[in-house]
């Protein structure tokens, strides 16, 4: 299978939302408190962890 940018910052974020909506459809916590501090904090860490797997993706091509 090959990513293109476009699919693989989908794969991404289908991700967060599936593990916001599991935090929301589970009731453990406020869905403000979820939607305002753990969403975004999801989607960061999400985007910091694809961006240091392409570059580190582009060092072991390079190699």
């Amino acid at each position: 299978m090959e990513f293109s940018l476009p699919v693989a910052l989908g794969t991404v974020i289908a991700i967060v939302v599936l593990g916001v909506a599991g935090l929301v459809a589970g009731g453990m916590m406020a869905l403000r408190t979820t939607l305002m501090m753990v969403a975004p904090s999801m989607l960061v860490f999400g985007l910091l962890a694809f961006g240091i797997g392409v570059k580190h993706g582009e060092f072991r091509a390079t190699r």
